[in-house]
């Protein structure tokens, strides 16, 4: 199936209004030229203008024709054109995944043609046209590669207000947070809240989907801590047997169980002082759970087998890629430790939700491949991604986040066999990753019967959920997230499904 894309201009109008016979413009000569199956035109003129254009190609050529309303502030707007660009070919992508497409680079404006040509070299790759009176269509062919990431305006140009006044009153940046490679509007908010975090001596609960860089920023918050020069302990709960975590936290004296021939203290008191990093929380068993808070709240810690307890003066930050409000619904978490330790909230956003931030971070992390790399093992060439390669690693979904790129990263650097990266070496890299999961609300079994309205809240509520940590609670921004309009519709879905 082929499908032509382009932006309706100002030549294709007249041509609808004119009664001069062969007057076609730049979109009817080339559906008249090539057979396409289907037009998708995007226009910021007149919606009735528009409309009118629509019928009038439909009539001429016999060809299904979509319409794509765009506003724009100006015709000249690169983010604003490339957002519109790339909403109508998902459009497409999502009711004909394997068309051919076309971008028609006449019509409209020449940044609307600059960024018609970037996608089709990059990201979503297509044929490009253009046509004249004199040479009427032809194809385009751009003689090199190009590689190009998106980096929205308000990632480096306008000021977010909410940001500003997050900052306001900070010392300068700690060193630790310069470290977290970033430039996204989302993460700078992040990093600000995490600083903020990091003056007060409270319990921070970091909430993120694996990899995403949970104890990078727990190590930031202690090092920009006054307890920057107490241990930071990290402990992941998850890699812990279910019969040792009691012994393995809270420490055990001698002969409190079968192989305790001597005592021992747990995490708890090593990090005294400093802080205790609880990586995977969420996998903590329920009896745990109950004597962790009783720790919390108590600041004291009893070991295994012993009758007095120890007082401990250490800050705790827990970390988890479940979602606990869910856990504590299906009674696998304890709501009282959440509340206890969900002081201080960090949601770290997705790899996938960081627009501007992939090529810093395939830079920077490239970079300490070859460090590391070159220090031990003499004779390493340094190596470095030619266009191609970096164009597979910009429209990875990378469902495993930044540890996901690292891995791929170093494997492609050992595939490599001279200096340069290839796109062979990348795609030999990337066929190891696990799928990003796919949902599988469509597709339950309906042999034994389902719950519509039940299914249709659970969709609700989790992205209500998800909009709303996002944002931080922003209203208006979660409304403007999820489509819902107004700031008092999504009040009225929050109390509907129970998601407040």
């Amino acid at each position: 199936m082929a499908i032509l894309l382009a932006w309706l201009g100002n030549t294709d109008l007249r041509a609808s209004e004119s009664q001069t016979a062969g007057d076609q413009g730049p979109i009817l000569g080339a559906v008249k030229t090539i057979d396409f199956d289907a037009v998708h035109l995007l226009s910021d003129h007149p919606a009735a203008k528009s409309r009118s254009y629509v019928k009038w190609l439909e009539h001429e050529s016999g060809v299904a024709a979509t319409l794509h309303a765009v506003k724009l502030s100006s015709p000249t707007s690169h983010e604003e054109i490339y957002k519109a660009d790339v909403e109508a070919i998902e459009a497409v992508r999502r009711d004909a995944p394997r068309a051919d497409l076309t971008f028609h680079l006449s019509p409209g404006t020449p940044a609307m043609a600059a960024i018609w040509l970037l996608l089709a070299k990059t990201r979503h790759p297509a044929r490009l046209i253009e046509s004249s009176r004199e040479q009427g269509v032809k194809d385009v062919t751009i003689p090199f590669d190009l590689s190009a990431e998106f980096v929205p305006a308000s990632a480096g140009v306008r000021a977010d207000e909410a940001l500003t006044r997050l900052m306001q009153g900070l010392p300068p940046e700690s060193p630790a947070f310069t470290a977290i490679v970033h430039r996204c509007a989302a993460m700078k908010r992040t990093v600000a809240m995490a600083h903020r975090l990091a003056l007060r001596d409270v319990p921070v609960l970091i909430q993120g989907e694996s990899g995403t860089g949970k104890e990078l920023f727990a190590r930031a918050i202690h090092q920009a801590s006054s307890r920057n020069g107490k241990p930071f302990v990290a402990v992941n709960c998850g890699a812990i047997p279910a019969e040792l975590v009691d012994a393995e936290l809270f420490g055990h004296e001698r002969g409190a169980f079968t192989g305790a021939t001597a005592a021992r203290a747990g995490y708890f008191e090593s990090a005294d002082g400093g802080t205790l990093f609880l990586d995977e929380i969420g996998e903590l068993p329920l009896a745990s759970q109950v004597r962790l808070l009783r720790v919390l709240q108590e600041r004291e810690v009893t070991r295994v087998g012993a009758t007095k307890p120890r007082a401990v003066n250490l800050r705790v930050i827990a970390a988890t890629n479940r979602v606990l409000p869910t856990e504590i619904q299906a009674g696998r978490f304890r709501e009282d430790l959440f509340h206890r330790l969900a002081v201080g909230v960090l949601l770290l956003p997705p790899l996938r939700e960081r627009e501007g931030d992939l090529g810093l971070l395939i830079d920077s992390l490239l970079a300490d491949i070859n460090t590391d790399a070159c220090l031990s093992q003499p004779g390493y060439e340094h190596k470095k991604l030619d266009v191609p390669a970096r164009n597979l690693l910009i429209t990875h979904p990378w469902p495993g986040n930044v540890r996901e790129l690292h891995n791929a990263l170093l494997r492609a650097s050992i595939w490599a066999t001279g200096d340069k990266i290839t796109a062979e070496d990348v795609a030999a890299a990337l066929a190891v990753a696990v799928p990003a999961k796919g949902e599988t609300v469509l597709g339950r079994i309906l042999d034994r019967g389902i719950s519509l309205p039940d299914l249709m809240a659970e969709v609700a509520r989790h992205y209500l959920e998800r909009a709303m940590a996002q944002t931080h609670g922003n209203k208006s921004e979660a409304a403007r997230l999820l489509g819902l309009g107004s700031y008092q519709t999504l009040t009225n879905w929050l109390q509907k499904y129970g998601a407040e």
